[in-house]
């Protein structure tokens, strides 16, 4: 009897541990599919609610900057992009800059941060932003800062090629028929790497190009004699330089403010111009024409137009260039275009070819170029920090572009200092 008793007991704990291990491998696997499916669940709602951070200065300091979010906002929604603008004065308010661009990564569905232009505060906004959410991509463009000392903060850094336009605005110059080159600045700007390397790339390329080179300097708008000083010593000075270097002369100046009246001038008594610091048909011309773009905001097909029209006009076919369309402008919609291309899967965040498409969608038929970061120091390229430009629209009846962005730049400019 008590044999029989164990059999039967030993049977039943068998029955109850088979049935144990029944019921038990279907929940686990119903368990393990309910958190994949929770998981797809909450990447699916992610990717459907992601938003893009762009931060700009405001319309009264960098209208286009401005403009060009507002473009990328009006193509996907409010709900989708989020806009903020640092302060007017952001040498003396760093602080509030960090605060409001680290302030965006409080949203847990941003997913991305541009700040164009990257001024004085943004390295240090970028670590606290990645300290807190390291998901975000922080990409900086135009940066003001070091290009090494953000780079190490941002994903991405995108400036204007100072190097290969160095180059290429007097390859320009010279086939144009140009002569001699002229540049102006101050001591300020000079002491920037980006300036002082790009002028060093100019006096070697006028040598290339059979050119003379002279440096002129002009009062900083900055200093004592404020904006009104500056442009008036440019009108009062063009004349002179004109009559001393001949009218087969090309001009460039690296302060917007000066800008407007070398452009004037020049249409007054002769000479060329192929491009400003920060090129747009908007940066000088208008002023320098005496042109109303109110009716064409925002549209730089219909903006060139109208400028080249009164270049023309003007008796400046040939002589004056540009960017179709505006530098800030296509930085703060290529570089939110770019970072949502990859935030989809569909680019590369570091692949100039990539961020070259994302540009285009907002130039449409202005090709775009550029290349990595190269220390002149070290001759380490940077695999994060690119040097971007837009091909050379020489306006005209016709206008044409140059084809810049096909030339190969020599390799030995890219670590001329």
């Amino acid at each position: 009897m008590k044999k029989l008793i164990t059999l039967l007991l030993a049977a039943a704990m068998l029955l109850t541990l088979a049935a144990c291990g029944n019921s038990s491998a279907p929940s686990t696997a119903q368990d393990s599919t309910a958190s994949q499916d929770s998981e797809a669940a909450t990447d699916g709602e992610a990717g459907d609610t992601f938003k893009i951070g762009i931060v700009t200065g405001t319309v009264s300091q960098s209208e286009d900057d401005r403009r060009g979010a507002e473009a990328f906002q009006a193509m996907y929604g409010e709900d989708r992009v989020v806009l903020a603008t640092y302060p007017d004065n952001f040498t003396d308010e760093v602080e509030t800059t960090i605060q409001k661009i680290a302030g965006l990564a409080d949203d847990p569905d941003m997913k991305a941060i541009i700040v164009n232009q990257a001024v004085p505060g943004t390295t240090e906004a970028f670590r606290q932003v990645k300290e807190r959410r390291p998901d975000i991509i922080c990409i900086a463009g135009e940066a003001h800062e070091d290009l090494p000392e953000i780079g190490s903060a941002a994903d991405l850094v995108c400036n204007n090629d100072f190097v290969a336009r160095g180059y290429l605005i007097i390859r320009t110059a010279h086939e144009l028929g140009c002569t001699d080159f002229v540049h102006i600045s101050f001591p300020r700007h000079m002491a920037y790497e980006t300036m002082s390397r790009r002028v060093a790339v100019m006096q070697k390329a006028c040598e290339e190009f059979g050119m003379t080179f002279h440096q002129e300097t002009a009062p900083d708008p900055t200093s004592d004699v404020g904006i009104a000083g500056a442009q008036a010593y440019i009108l009062e000075k063009v004349p002179e330089w004109v009559q001393t270097y001949g009218t087969q002369t090309a001009y460039f100046c690296t302060n917007d403010a000066h800008t407007e009246p070398l452009l004037k001038q020049l249409f007054e008594y002769g000479g060329y111009f192929i491009e400003a610091d920060l090129p747009s048909p908007l940066m000088g011309y208008p002023g320098a024409l005496g042109l109303d773009l109110t009716e064409e905001a925002g549209d730089f097909e219909k903006i060139l137009a109208k400028v080249e029209s009164a270049v023309v006009e003007a008796g400046g076919a040939g002589r004056f260039g540009t960017w179709a369309y505006s530098y800030g402008y296509t930085t703060s919609a290529g570089l939110a275009q770019h970072a949502m291309n990859v935030i989809n899967g569909e680019s590369d965040l570091t692949d100039m070819d990539d961020i070259a498409k994302a540009y285009e969608v907002f130039s449409p038929g202005a090709e775009w170029n550029g290349s990595g970061y190269t220390n002149a120091t070290t001759g380490v390229k940077a695999e994060n920090i690119f040097l971007v430009y837009q091909d050379t629209y020489i306006m005209g009846d016709p206008g044409y572009y140059m084809g810049s962005t096909s030339v190969e730049v020599p390799e030995e400019y890219f670590t001329t200092a």
